[in-house]
């Protein structure tokens, strides 16, 4: 008798995590199909629903973290890669969910983060700017212009900052390649320009720039934000 009450309680508990597994894979369909749909977005995002077990989390409508990779997103005529957003203390009601709704779905917190390629940079640039890389916290700039009516070949460091118009940036220092030297109060103008990447999906504001060898890492978070936030931008 023992034997096969123990025999049924590892067949219910081996029942129980296939549920639970298989409901996660469904909710996780479900939640990635409505984004896409909802935003318009040209392929359906990956979601990630964390936490063991889902059943509770579903039954309860509160998720500790669930992760959406958007992949590219555009705003303002650029176009980022990599977008993600992580979402920490979901409340979804599970009518929410399985209607296909969204409107009464929030986050405690939502931290999106994406990659500003080079090419999308230099294309903002102005003319003369050959190429960009980074150069630790900045980034470095090959120049082939002409300054005060004579050619200029070299390099100048320039900083990325977040502004509400998008990534500003700006020269540090300037360096020839074995010509004269040029003042930097004079190429300042010259090598200042936007990006004109100023927010996020959910709309949060760039906060946070790293260079790095692909591009431009940048993050943002929101509080207390709904899912219907999530829109996209005009292209």
């Amino acid at each position: 008798m023992r034997k096969v009450l123990l025999v049924l309680l590892i067949l219910v508990a081996v029942g129980l995590v296939v549920a639970d597994r298989l409901g996660v894979r469904i909710a996780e369909d479900k939640i990635g199909e409505q984004v896409a749909a909802q935003y318009d977005l040209r392929q359906r995002p990956d979601v990630t629903i964390h936490g063991i077990p889902f059943l509770t989390q579903a039954i309860g409508g509160d998720y500790d973290h669930i992760e959406v990779e958007i992949g590219d997103w555009t705003e303002r005529g650029v176009t980022v890669s990599g977008v993600k957003v992580d979402m920490r203390g979901v409340d979804a009601p599970i009518s929410e969910v399985t209607k296909g709704g969204a409107a009464n779905v929030t986050a405690r917190t939502a931290t999106a983060s994406a990659v500003v390629p080079y090419d999308v940079i230099k294309k903002e640039a102005p003319r003369g700017v050959k190429r960009i890389g980074p150069k630790g916290d900045n980034l470095e700039v090959g120049l082939q212009t002409v300054f005060l009516g004579r050619p200029f070949d070299g390099t100048a460091v320039v900083q990325v900052k977040p502004t509400a118009r998008g990534i500003a940036v700006s020269p540090l220092s300037v360096g020839s390649d074995g010509g004269p030297q040029v003042p930097l109060a004079l190429v300042r103008q010259q090598l200042t320009w936007i990006v004109p990447v100023a927010s996020l999906p959910l709309g949060s504001r760039i906060s946070e720039i790293q260079p790095t060898p692909d591009g431009l890492r940048v993050a943002a978070t929101a509080e207390n934000v709904h899912l219907n936030d999530l829109r996209q931008q005009p292209k």
